[in-house]
């Protein structure tokens, strides 16, 4: 039965992430690749395994908290809040074109997963330790969005 829990977990953060790429998806080849980029920019092909890894270890991460006896209604409510927020950026960044409000919410984001860290810790340190690898990454794609709005 626990296994079961934990690909549910991961779908869960998996599906979001699908959801991310109905919007991401089709301007990769079109709108994205006429924006000026940064020179740290990495090569396109790059950004879906990362993300697909991020999205289960966020996956895993609700799964040891679900798990663990210590309870807090505010921990899912941030996860599931920054998890939005996620899908969000997609659709502001590739589906509305729009760099600056992407930005603005990037670093709400951004704030959100520190916030969502800390109250994982809280309550399982592995699920908090499970997010480090998906804020690193949130805060280098911070860093690539200012660059493409300050190129842009």
């Amino acid at each position: 039965m626990k296994i079961l829990k934990l690909i549910g977990c991961i779908l869960i953060a998996e599906v979001a992430g699908g959801i991310g790429a109905i919007f991401t998806t089709p301007a990769i080849d079109s709108w994205y690749v006429t924006l000026a980029k940064p020179s740290l920019n990495p090569p396109n092909y790059l950004f879906a395994p990362v993300w697909t890894a991020l999205f289960a270890l966020m996956g895993v991460a609700l799964y040891l908290v679900w798990q663990s006896k210590r309870k807090n209604m505010w921990a899912y409510i941030i996860f599931f809040t920054q998890l939005i927020l996620n899908i969000l950026w997609s659709v502001l960044f590739f589906g509305l074109h729009s760099i600056a409000g992407a930005f603005v919410e990037i670093i709400i984001l951004w704030i959100l997963i520190i916030v969502n860290i800390i109250f994982f810790w809280r309550i399982n340190r592995w699920a908090s330790i499970a997010l480090l690898p998906y804020v690193i990454w949130v805060s280098f794609a911070s860093i690539l969005n200012f660059a493409i709005l300050g190129l842009n």
